[in-house]
Parts: structure tokens; sequence; C-alpha cells
């Protein structure tokens, strides 16, 4: 039998991840300390409606919000298939709960307090805490640099033996490179600055003939939701993305103002924008939905681990720097994925690992791994940005882990709501969230989740 050994630990964040990982290094045995900038947990489901001076957010030293949600946003997976495995996602019927199946982002944020209050979490958390800066000293330790903001801002100092990194990525603004486009005269925003419609309305008049045209750049889940709800405030939304085929593109089936068009080519200088093939429109304002930057401010490794072109590496199953492993990691990094009971798994595999209990590979092992999944990602013609995109393969991953860990495997309901709910949002966008025909899973997870609260220990 491996000895277990308790480990100080580190973790920078109390998003989602961050709890999740909190939860199962206590749970090992370790000693923990979670860092958080905010005065709560939730981490991006904290809404605010504040925004960044600068509404594209390139200013590097502009006051950053952390928070990129909407008002009207709600899940786009189910609740069953998002939910904690040990810790079900039910609806709470009482009177300021959300109970729908695919409920608003206040409900995600009250759920992610329940399960933080019912493993007294939040007792290892220092609140309005700022990590500044990590760095491993020669005697192996990590070094920790925050600084508390309290009526006087402390500077601290502390040395653990790891460090697990839950700081999340939806936070800093990815933009497209639009040829052009630092010489438009009109109005830029990143999806990460978006609230309410409302501003997008022109606010000198309203008639039909002076509201605004908006060009969207992105087709993905936010763009979806954004262009219909600017569009109920703007003369028309042009939704620009490499997925329209139609050289001039159409309507948006159901819409007489939203179109569907190709890639923006330029932005120019009289305040048109062209679209390749040749179209061209004039429009008041460009938004950016087109994602976000893996950002890393405070991590000092001297060069070890890089963010290049969105690529966080090398890492060993996105999780762990092979030459520092496993003593630093990432929870939380891979996307188009069911994101909460990934964190689960990754949490317990990194928190057996430090115990001892689960063995890693050699360290050459782990970046023959890397390289292998790297050369067949070039091979697949697959970008580097897209190198923790997990499409098609999170529950092979999961179940990877799953295996390392000695626990259950994915739930089959679990994959296959996953797998309707994306099929739903592709046929019915409108519609998806309320109508929904998996009922026979329903019943499948909440006989799981009965189970599940029967097990729950602290």
């Amino acid at each position: 039998m491996p000895t277990i050994t308790a480990r100080e630990v580190a973790v920078i964040g109390a998003g989602a991840a961050g709890l999740v990982a909190a939860r199962h290094l206590r749970r090992e045995g370790h000693s923990v300390v979670v860092f958080e900038r905010e005065s709560q947990v939730g981490g991006t489901w904290i809404y605010t409606n504040k925004t960044e001076p600068d509404p594209i957010g390139v200013d590097q030293t502009r006051p950053v919000v952390q928070s990129s949600l909407y008002a009207s946003l709600r899940t786009n997976l189910p609740r069953e298939s998002m939910s904690l495995r040990e810790y079900p996602f039910v609806a709470k019927k009482s009177g300021h709960r959300d109970p729908r199946r695919f409920p608003g982002h206040r409900e995600v944020l009250e759920y992610l307090k329940d399960y933080a209050s019912e493993f007294a979490i939040g007792e290892l958390v220092r609140f309005d805490t700022e990590v500044s800066r990590v760095s491993q000293r020669e005697n192996g330790k990590w070094e920790v640099r925050s600084i508390q903001r309290k009526e006087d801002e402390e500077h601290i100092e502390e040395a653990f033996d790891a460090v697990v990194v839950c700081t999340g990525h939806y936070t800093d603004p990815r933009i497209a490179q639009i040829p052009g486009a630092d010489r438009w005269p009109r109005k830029q925003i990143h999806s990460h600055n978006y609230r309410i419609p409302e501003p997008f309305r022109d606010q000198v008049s309203c008639e039909l003939d002076l509201l605004w045209v908006v060009v969207i750049i992105g087709s993905s889940a936010s763009a979806v939701d954004i262009s219909r709800e600017v569009a109920s405030v703007a003369k028309e939304v042009h939704i620009a993305s490499w997925s329209t085929s139609n050289e001039e593109g159409q309507n948006l089936p159901g819409y007489d103002n939203i179109w569907l068009r190709p890639m923006v080519e330029s932005a120019n200088e009289d305040g048109s924008i062209s679209f390749q093939h040749g179209f061209k429109i004039f429009a008041d304002i460009i938004l950016y939905c087109t994602g976000y930057k893996y950002n890393f401010p405070f991590l000092d490794t001297k060069g070890i681990v890089t963010v290049d072109d969105n690529r966080v590496g090398p890492l060993y199953k996105h999780v762990f720097p092979p030459s520092l492993a496993p003593w630093l990691s990432f929870v939380g990094l891979p996307w188009k994925i069911a994101p909460f009971p990934q964190f689960e798994l990754q949490s317990e595999w990194i928190a057996g690992i430090l115990s001892g209990r689960i063995s890693l590979p050699l360290k050459d092992e782990m970046m023959k791994d890397v390289e292998s999944f790297y050369a067949s990602l070039e091979a697949s013609g697959v970008p580097k940005r897209y190198t923790h995109n997990m499409t098609g393969y999170q529950f092979e991953y999961n179940d990877w882990i799953a295996t390392q860990c000695g626990c259950p495997k994915t739930e089959e309901w679990r994959k296959k709501m996953y797998n309707a709910a994306s099929l739903s949002r592709k046929e019915r966008p409108e519609t998806y969230r309320d109508e929904w025909v998996d009922g026979d899973l329903v019943l499948q997870a909440n006989q799981d989740f009965m189970k599940q609260l029967e097990k729950v220990d602290m």
C-alpha cells in the first residue's frame, strides 16, 4: 500500500473549479487554503451590471471585471447533465429559486453556494484576497504572494507544497483580427462587456430608419443568445461566421432583421463593413462573440508553462506540466464540455496524486504523451487555439481519469442527455430550453441522484 501523505495546498480561485478542488483535496487529507479576489464564492457565475471602461478588453492596464454574464443568460445544458456527481443539482421550489431545467445564472450561483455550505468549504476561503505572484522556490516549495484588500492592503508571502490553479477562462476577451478594425470609426464591444440589449437602441430617436445596425462576429452559444436580444431593439443584426457559405448571406429563419453572413473581410474608415465575396453594409456597432484567452498573470514558471495561441502547455492531460508535476496543476481548462463533473474528476485525480494514493507516469513519459497529442491535433488540422476544445471526446477523457482514480465512469444517461441537449440546441435554438423529449433520461438521473444523496459525506 502506498504511503498517504498530507500536503499544504494553495487553490487559486473560489469559482466552481476551486470549490470542487478544495472539497476533494481536503477529503484526501490535505491542508487547503483557497484564495479568492471577490467577496463571495461563485467565480464567473457572480453577475454584475458593471462593465469595463475598455469595451473590447484589449487594454492590459484596465480595471478588470471578472464576470462575463449577461442578465438574461440561462444554461445551455440541463441541470441534470451539468450537475456535480456527488451533489445533485435538484430543483428547489422556494420563492427565490429557479426550478427550470435550464436555469438562469443566478440559480447556478445559488447551487454553488449550497455546495460550499454543504461541505463547509467557505471556512477554507480567504475572500477579498488577490494572488499577485506564484513561483517555485529552490527548495521545491511554492511561494504564493497575495494582497488582502482591507482598509490597509496587507501583502502576504506563504509557502505551500502544491498549487492548483482554478481561475477559469472567461474573463480576458479574445478579439478576432479584422483588417481595418483599429481605424473603424464606430463602436466596438466584446460580449464580456454585454449585459442588456437596451444600449444597442439609438438613444436619440426610436424611428426605425435611425435604429442601429449591429454586426456580431461569431456563431457560438453567446452569439446565438445575444443576437436575438439585440435584434429586439436594433434595426438589423448581421451575424458573421466562417460557417455561412452563402455569398451574401440569408435571413435567420423566423427573423426579418437577423442576417447570417460570411466572415468579415475588413472594417473600413467610412463606417462600412466588407464581408467575404464582396458584400458590404454600413454598421454602427461590431460586437465580438469570439471567446476568451487563457491568462495567468500571477504565475511565474520561468517559461516552463506558457500560453501560445491559447494553448496552455505543455500539460499532461490538460492538468499537469510534466516537469513541475504534481506540485502545479490546473482544473477547468477544457471547453465544449459539461464542466462541473469534469472538475470533480480532475480534482480527485490531483488530490490522490498529491497524497501518493495515485501514481503519475515519469516526466519523460508524460512529455511523450503531450507531444503525441499535439502531433495528432496538427495531423488532423486542428488549430493550436483549439487544443483544449474537447468536442467529441470529453467522456472518453473523463472515463480515463475515473479509471485512474478508481471511481465510477460517467453515467450513460449523462452522456446521452448531453448529446441530446447539443442536438436540440442546433435544431431548435429558440425553444430547446423549454421543450425537450428526454424524459426517460431525466427519470434515470433522478433515480441516481436519490442514491447519491444518501451517500454524501463530509
